[in-house]
């Protein structure tokens, strides 16, 4: 048990070392900076937040970060809705209404809160999403997690939609305010029947492509770009 423990301390101090790293490699673009730039700018119509999968009956340190993180941006005027994506994936839980629930535990109004249950990796969350901002008429659009996977779809995000989507990173030293939230949930109205991995339907090469965005049909639109919302 004891060498367990100290694996899993090395193995967190290791991740977020890389998170650290990837914020000094980008200062530019970095949390502080990111959330400073926003804070003079209109607030965005919506924030996409991607999904974590759901288990053991409670939220983990990655979700509850992200969906405080969206918490303390719509408190704070920055945003006026939130696009939670993520399907049941590696649990049978629906990422995206997980994360509604607990929004909606610390306060955000469910007339605020989106969701898409349809993205298994994290470019289909900014795909999945972006189509919601559009079908809901928004004009302006954030995406808010982690400062690795802000870093790891600023590419993505880039590169495949029309209208540009401001990377929020969330800011540790924000967070640290919130941590004391922990609101409880009913998560049975998240949870999907005959559920099934995607690690028993699919091998991890194509897991992989899927993460790339490969499984998107980008041959619909022309020059294989989303038109603006």
């Amino acid at each position: 048990m004891k060498k367990k423990n100290t694996f899993t301390w090395i193995t967190l101090i290791g991740v977020f070392a890389l998170i650290w790293q990837v914020g000094c490699i980008t200062p530019r673009r970095g949390p502080q900076t990111a959330l400073n730039n926003a804070s003079n700018m209109k607030a965005f119509d919506a924030v996409i937040i991607p999904g974590i999968p759901f288990k053991n009956g409670s939220w983990d340190s990655i979700m509850k970060a992200r969906v405080l993180w969206s918490y303390i941006l719509y408190k704070n005027g920055y945003v006026k809705n939130i696009i939670y994506s993520g399907g049941a994936v590696y649990s049978p839980y629906k990422e995206a209404v997980i994360m509604g629930l607990y929004a909606q535990a610390l306060g955000i109004p469910k007339e605020n809160i989106f969701y898409d249950t349809t993205a298994r990796h994290s470019t289909e969350n900014v795909y999945y999403s972006y189509l919601i901002a559009k079908e809901k008429g928004f004009k302006s659009l954030a995406l808010a997690t982690d400062p690795f996977q802000s870093f790891m779809l600023r590419g993505f995000t880039r590169k495949r939609f029309g209208t540009p989507i401001y990377h929020v990173p969330f800011v540790i030293d924000s967070l640290k305010a919130y941590a004391w939230l922990n609101p409880s949930i009913n998560p049975e109205p998240a949870q999907v029947e005959n559920f099934v991995s995607i690690t028993e339907e699919e091998g991890m090469f194509k897991r992989f492509r899927g993460t790339m965005g490969r499984d998107i049909d980008w041959g619909q639109y022309d020059g294989k770009r989303l038109d603006p919302l």
